[in-house]
């Protein structure tokens, strides 16, 4: 039974939300539970038992899984519940994209953005095809006359990512195994940008058939990078044998220059529109990567095609979603989007 008419055989009076209890979770189920929603904790083994400190965010049922991998297993349970799956990026991570891409419950947002997100050249292609300006590739090693930044495919929090000065460097770091790109290293300050596009609401910022929406910024708190330059420099870090990481550790809120908004508008528009036709549009909520140079410059480094974990940090709304509507999260504007398409019987139309 494809997912169409899987979406049809629910009721729509009692659409549940379910995600996997981890990375945005919490404000996803908080989301769920303000507009209305029931919701389903997805967990491995057993129920975590922390979300019973958090009774405004703790879900209304569990469906304990074996694995994330294995979820279509137990499909007819989400059926019953009449349960639409929000992914976030844990989620995405330990399913692995080909399972990802097969999942059998109906999900918020488009699942074919995957393959445009998760491969480094395709994502390139859409980000550089819409126009926006990305770190120079370096495609031999040996070429390295500068900072670069290794990255592996895949969204794993910056672990494994490494900085090289030079060939003899990056041959030092580099694990073979594994697929990576090569990009300069960008000077700037990191911005990372939540937006929220949806194809069914007609009023505010139009693109598209729809409309876009800023909904707040944040930048990373990275380990050991953002600590480590109180010992030294890079090479003298090198030589005490610490090794600058970029695993992500915590988020700190942001207010982006208010002259750069439209830029940041312009960039948003031109990815929702380059996404429409490449593979069928963005829907819902995703993050451009960015760095600021000092002369105000936006350069887009990654995207991130669904819920951010920066995003936790706007529970209670944020400087942009406030004028909005007051107390407006990024797991609640889900759910509102949600609510919106089954009251226009749109539901298929932000759901694959």
């Amino acid at each position: 039974m494809g997912i169409e008419n899987i979406i049809n055989s629910y009721d729509k009076k009692d659409i549940s939300i379910a995600t996997a209890c981890s990375h945005s979770s919490l404000q996803i189920f908080n989301g769920a539970r303000k507009e209305g929603f029931r919701s389903i904790g997805i967990a491995i083994k057993k129920e975590p038992e922390f979300y019973s400190a958090f009774p405004m965010a703790k879900p209304d049922e569990f469906i304990v899984v074996d694995s994330y991998m294995n979820i279509n297993k137990y499909a007819e349970k989400f059926y019953e519940k009449n349960a639409v799956i929000v992914p976030h990026g844990s989620f995405v991570e330990y399913m692995g994209a080909e399972n990802f891409l097969n999942i059998e419950i109906p999900t918020f947002g488009n699942k074919s953005v995957l393959e445009w997100e998760s491969d480094r050249e395709k994502e390139r292609k859409w980000l550089e095809g819409a126009g926006l300006k990305m770190p120079e590739v370096i495609e031999d090693a040996r070429d390295i006359n500068r900072p670069v930044i290794v990255k592996y495919y895949g969204a794993k929090g910056g672990k494994g990512f490494f900085i090289a000065k030079d060939y003899t460097d990056f041959k030092r770091r580099i694990e073979r195994n594994k697929k990576y790109i090569i990009q300069e290293f960008l000077i700037g300050t990191r911005y990372y940008i939540h937006y929220f596009y949806s194809p069914i609401k007609k009023n505010g910022y139009r693109v598209c058939s729809g409309s876009l929406e800023l909904l707040s910024i944040d930048r990373r708190d990275e380990a050991n990078i953002d600590e480590a330059h109180r010992l030294g420099s890079i090479s003298e870090l090198e030589e005490m044998g610490i090794h600058p990481s970029f695993v992500v550790t915590g988020n700190i809120p942001i207010v982006m220059r208010e002259s750069l908004l439209p830029k940041v508008f312009e960039m948003g528009k031109k990815v929702v529109e380059k996404s429409y036709e490449l593979f069928g549009g963005i829907i819902g909520p995703f993050c451009l990567e960015t760095v600021v140079t000092d002369e105000l410059e936006i350069k887009v480094f990654e995207i991130s095609a669904r819920i951010v974990a920066g995003t936790n940090l706007y529970v209670s709304g944020s400087p942009y979603s406030d004028f909005i509507q007051p107390n407006l999260s990024t797991g609640r504007r889900i759910a509102q989007e949600i609510k919106m398409a089954i009251e226009e019987d749109k539901l298929g139309e932000i759901i694959t």
